[in-house]
């Protein structure tokens, strides 16, 4: 089985832009990049989960989320950075969904899909419901920020 490190999107890996559509919006927060190529050379997955409301309330598609992913996966392979997976949760909050962070469902999907030893793994967020959903599936750490992360794993 494998090991993740499970990652948020906006506001852990790149700036929130509240409802990001365009994939012209993708900043990268300062020493994301960096952190992103030690954690990937360390084992584990690298696996994005991310609640995406704007899909739900009406303001962008799943095609303009698509869109913002590709982009942001090129970069990121630009700099020699490999996701593993890519896990959304397209319902607003009031839709009472089984994929809303922070349940379980993302986890374990990539869990079924990429073959993820859990309780081995790790979840980075920049919320507390982030942290909720690293809890609500047994990591075996969650941070609120990247270099945390680094820090503990001694890299």
């Amino acid at each position: 089985m494998n090991k993740a490190i499970f990652l948020d999107r906006d506001g852990t890996m790149i700036e929130d832009r509240d409802y990001l559509s365009d994939p012209a919006g993708i900043v990268f927060l300062p020493g994301v990049l960096s952190a992103l190529r030690v954690l990937s050379e360390t084992g584990y997955m690298l696996v994005m989960v991310s609640n995406q409301s704007g899909i739900g309330r009406g303001y962008f598609t799943d095609a303009d989320y698509f869109s913002v992913q590709e982009r942001m996966d090129a970069m990121l392979k630009q700099e020699g950075i490999h996701f593993a997976g890519y896990y959304y949760c397209p319902h607003k909050p009031s839709d009472d969904c089984v994929c809303r962070k922070p349940k379980p469902y993302l986890a374990l999907k990539a869990a079924v899909d990429l073959d993820i030893d859990l309780e081995s793994s790790y979840m980075v967020g920049d919320k507390q419901s982030d942290i909720a959903f690293g809890k609500s599936f047994n990591a075996k750490g969650c941070f609120h920020i990247m270099q945390e992360l680094v820090n503990h794993l001694g890299i």
